[in-house]
């Protein structure tokens, strides 16, 4: 697929429902529109007769794709569907990449909002934002707590050596990117830190479901507050250690005080304000709801500036290969150094997060 070429073939597409999601109307509504602006997956609404999906499939060029791949998306959602998790319901996905030019999964869309950088009207509220994070730890711990033992979810990952196997990943991970990046300039604290993690692995306590990338943006709130009504954005999950999905949400959740040059532009602020709990009330809520130890948490947090540094470092590798036009990536050149910066000051204990 060149750059040239659209993300959906819509007229494919319109086949394979025809196919796959059949409906009564012999002419039905049917518009494809893409949302946002593609950092991870791309995501696209998708009318098809009377409802709404949302189609998800990897980016363009994606040089990373076990960081791309909707297809364990697909393979989680349907493995969580009877397990009283708050998840979109999966309706069909295709491995046959000829079909819009990618692998993809379609799934019912979940009515709400997404809270990015501004809240809705509806939480504007200040009473409704301690709800916020506590919705979003209640749900953590509601897929935490899972009994996955014996079902088809034993079957998305394996049941011991997550963390082995995350730093191993994502030093690996690294390593392909920097071959495509450090001609314009290096990042030798990923290195550094990659080796600090490893010398320092902690014991998993307990393992659980886990979804590898669980924070605010990841989530959907109902129209009517405070209740958080679906976890989006399944493709990193497995079995693992449930710490890590703390550890990654609290890198995400911001406090008033917070350096403003750790700022991405991916971050919500808004968690800033006196009105929203403070990170370590929300771990507070997470060990009564789950029983878990914490303890290790700054490995935790460590782990996840990390990867996500590694992560954007692989869409900044698109950006000057040409596959990724999005200016933001071009701001890695700088956001990628800093953001390594700080998982190494968290890793000797010089800051929080």
């Amino acid at each position: 697929m060149t750059s040239e070429e659209p993300l959906v073939d819509r007229q494919a597409l319109r086949g394979f429902l025809e196919s796959e999601v059949p409906v009564g109307d012999k002419e039905p509504d049917y518009e494809v529109v893409r949302v946002g602006e593609g950092k991870s997956n791309e995501t696209f609404f998708v009318t098809w007769g009377a409802k709404t999906y949302v189609l998800r499939r990897p980016p363009r060029g994606a040089f990373l794709p076990t960081a791309h791949d909707v297809l364990r998306e697909y393979r989680v959602l349907s493995a969580l569907q009877d397990e009283g998790v708050r998840i979109p319901r999966p309706v069909a996905a295709c491995e046959d990449e000829d079909v819009i030019g990618a692998e993809f999964y379609l799934m019912e869309k979940v009515e709400g909002h997404v809270i990015r950088q501004e809240l809705p009207a509806a939480y504007q509220d200040p009473d409704h934002h301690e709800a916020i994070g506590t919705e979003l730890v209640d749900t953590l711990a509601e897929l935490h707590n899972v009994e996955w033992e014996g079902t088809d979810l034993a079957d998305i990952g394996y049941a011991s050596g997550y963390l082995e196997r995350q730093v191993e990943r994502w030093q690996d991970q690294w390593a392909r990117t920097r071959d495509r990046t450090e001609d314009v300039r290096e990042v030798p604290e990923l290195d550094e830190v990659g080796d600090w993690l490893e010398d320092n692995l902690p014991e998993t306590d307990q393992t659980t479901v886990v979804h590898g990338d669980y924070k605010l943006d990841n989530v959907v709130f109902a129209d009517t507050p405070p209740r958080l009504v679906g976890i989006l954005d399944w493709e990193m999950a497995t079995l693992g250690d449930p710490i890590a999905d703390l550890g990654y949400m609290l890198a995400f959740w911001r406090e008033a005080g917070d350096p403003a040059e750790d700022l991405l532009g991916i971050e919500p602020r808004l968690t800033e304000r006196p009105s929203f709990p403070s990170r370590e009330e929300l771990v507070g809520r997470y060990e009564r709801a789950t029983g878990l130890d914490t303890s290790r948490l700054d490995w935790y947090k460590t782990l996840a500036i990390w990867k996500l540094a590694i992560l954007l470092e692989g869409s900044y590798a698109r950006f000057l290969a040409d596959r990724e036009t999005d200016p933001f990536f071009e701001l890695m050149e700088e956001g990628v150094p800093r953001l390594a910066e700080r998982a190494k000051a968290v890793a000797l204990g010089e800051r929080d997060i």
